[in-house]
């Protein structure tokens, strides 16, 4: 048939024009299949575009120092998955949030004038939440706790303060008051630590239930640091684990490692490290750490951190200055100095300067309370335990500890210690009940003893 033929023949005609759209709707379908995906694709560069340009921007209108003068602080720009952000630990607060906590304060020193003492205190801490760094607002509330016979808070008030400014007048003449007192509040605080630490070394070591007692404090020590760090274990699976070594069915295995960690850490430090007094080396504490994180980050266990990291508002020392600082942190815990401290403080501030330093990517908290119940047992001090309801409180305190005030992360410490004495001291009386159960856990009915 010829092509004059074909183009007259209604069928043909039908036929090549289905064969048409066929093809035509075949191409369709392949186009959409190719833009669906590559899509993603020019999502994710659309925005890295847009990320890159906007920080190449940024950096080159202000530059370090001057992203610095716009936040009023030390920062660094940083490129993450929702794009630019400004590492800012605390933002300054705005002209008009400064001129409502000035009005705030004169509000609440004029309540205090008539005598409204509990409107007085709200409107302090309204102005200071306002603006945290206004030290007016913290020398006025510090006098007023000072009248309300808070020595201890007017003198953290007085020295945040001077944190902010070094040179006030005022907050260095209100400081010159309350050192001298707060000091004397501690040191009683110690002796109170002291005589009980004498009537629990002075129970029989084969006291049974002073046995019993530190078997279970064991478990109970495991369960609540890692669940400090998140961990969601129960008490009595972490039992089941350390016993039997066999995995707790349907749970996490990276969280039982950190379990089989602890335990394992735990156990070198009551076998090698407790005897050591004085001597403590920085290969110690990366043999800790390689014990914490060693099965379930083999690979940064026992080794220093070689990137930087961010914790929380605080930003620790660059990697590069990790090491460095590690030496002189060994120095000062082997130093006259530090071990002439009472032994609480001694091994609050260790535990607060290896976290500062934060020298490893994981496992620093876990690290950090290991190396401070070491430096208590040398002393002849129990283990003591942070436990997981007192977690917001504890990050608190090492927060205003990096503000420049470690002392109510000193009395927090003491806090813990005089918890686990008072605890043991009752456990060891004739009607005692026994630990109580942590997160609700089912009670096991056995027990095995602490191997050292």
């Amino acid at each position: 048939m010829n092509l004059v033929a074909m183009a007259t023949d209604p069928e043909l005609q039908w036929v090549s024009l289905w064969l048409r759209v066929r093809w035509a709707a075949v191409l369709v379908l392949l186009l959409s299949s190719l833009v669906m995906l590559l899509l993603p694709l020019v999502a994710v560069d659309n925005q890295c575009h847009a990320v890159l340009k906007g920080l190449s921007l940024l950096r080159s209108r202000l530059g370090s120092s001057g992203i610095s003068r716009l936040t009023g602080q030390s920062t660094e720009l940083s490129v993450t998955s929702k794009g630019l952000e400004l590492l800012v630990p605390k933002g300054k607060a705005s002209p008009e949030v400064k001129l409502e906590a000035r009005a705030a304060l004169n509000q609440a020193l004029e309540m205090k004038r008539q005598g409204k003492r509990e409107k007085a205190h709200k409107l302090f801490l309204y102005a200071l939440k306002m603006d945290p760094d206004y030290v007016d607002a913290l020398n006025e509330f510090g006098i007023f706790s000072e009248e309300e016979k808070d020595i201890l808070q007017a003198d953290y008030l007085y020295s945040k303060a001077l944190t902010i400014s070094p040179h006030n007048e005022k907050a260095l003449s209100n400081r010159g008051r309350t050192l001298p007192l707060v000091e004397e509040i501690d040191q009683r605080y110690f002796s109170i630590i002291d005589s009980k630490v004498k009537k629990v070394m002075a129970i029989p070591k084969g006291n049974s239930a002073l046995r019993r007692v530190m078997e279970e404090s064991y478990y109970h020590h495991i369960y609540h640091t890692v669940a400090i760090e998140g961990n969601t274990l129960t008490l009595s699976e972490i039992r089941h684990i350390i016993e039997t070594r066999y995995a707790v069915p349907g749970k996490s295995l990276a969280e039982q490692n950190e379990v089989i960690g602890m335990h394992a850490a735990l156990k070198f430090v009551n076998t090698t490290l407790v005897s050591r007094i004085g001597s403590v080396t920085s290969r110690d504490i990366l043999d800790i750490h390689r014990r914490v994180l060693g099965y379930a980050d083999p690979v940064e266990a026992g080794r220093f951190r070689a990137t930087q990291v961010f914790v929380g508002h605080h930003i620790p020392p660059h990697p590069q200055d990790v090491e460095k600082q590690m030496e002189e942190f060994v120095q000062w815990m082997n130093s006259e100095d530090a071990m002439s401290l009472h032994p609480v403080e001694f091994a609050a501030l260790a535990h607060y300067k290896l976290v500062y330093i934060h020298p490893f990517v994981d496992g620093n908290g876990r690290t950090s309370r290991l190396l401070m119940n070491l430096i208590l047992m040398q002393a002849g001090y129990p283990p003591i335990t942070i436990r997981k309801e007192q977690r917001a409180e504890y990050y608190h305190v090492l927060e205003v500890a990096n503000e420049g005030d470690v002392r109510p992360f000193i009395r927090f410490i003491a806090k813990c210690t005089e918890t686990t004495l008072d605890m043991l001291l009752i456990a060891t009386t004739e009607y005692s009940v026994g630990l109580p159960e942590a997160g609700g856990a089912a009670r096991c009915k056995q027990t095995i003893p602490v191997k050292t």
